[in-house]
């Protein structure tokens, strides 16, 4: 991601939230800055089940050595939500965590979540990314399952991990 004069480089590893990758976690994160909890808005388990996920990556590196950010996706699945953007507020809030709502189907909030990121990174001008309107993602994403080619470039994929 290009801001200003800097360059961000982000690297994604999803898990799609699956238990037999819960194992991994601990070697994806250990020299991460930023950890991205994503959860599908039309299935409350998964929203659930991210409290797991934020308290594992806390026991990893601690509370305050790792940006984490709680993402509800498939805002695309109007009729089908079933979990409110109050509730994910909530527990952005109970966790001391960044929220954010997205629909990686229809581009939504998507470069709005990397810049969010990007702007919580140490060393980058805040200001700069809140006056450019230009932008330019170049985003890694590496999978640990057989995904399809359209859940690794940005596809609605399922889980509690990240499928943004």
């Amino acid at each position: 991601m290009y801001l200003e004069d800097r360059t961000v480089r982000l690297q994604l590893w999803d898990t799609a939230g699956q238990e037999r990758f819960r194992s991994l976690i601990p070697s994806y994160i250990r020299d991460s800055s930023v950890a991205i909890v994503v959860y599908d808005v039309s299935n409350r388990q998964t929203f659930l089940n991210t409290s797991k996920w934020i308290e594992d990556v806390h026991r990893e590196r601690g509370q305050s050595n790792v940006i984490i950010v709680l993402v509800g996706n498939k805002t695309d699945l109007v009729e089908k939500r079933q979990v409110s953007i109050s509730e994910g507020e909530d527990k952005g809030k109970e966790y001391g965590v960044m929220f954010i709502e997205t629909s990686a189907k229809e581009n939504f909030n998507i470069k709005a979540l990397f810049r969010k990121i990007a702007a919580a990174l140490p060393g980058v001008d805040t200001y700069s990314l809140v006056t450019k309107s230009e932008d330019m993602v170049d985003v890694n994403l590496k999978t640990t399952s057989n995904s399809s080619q359209g859940e690794q470039q940005g596809g609605a994929g399922g889980g509690g991990g990240c499928s943004c």
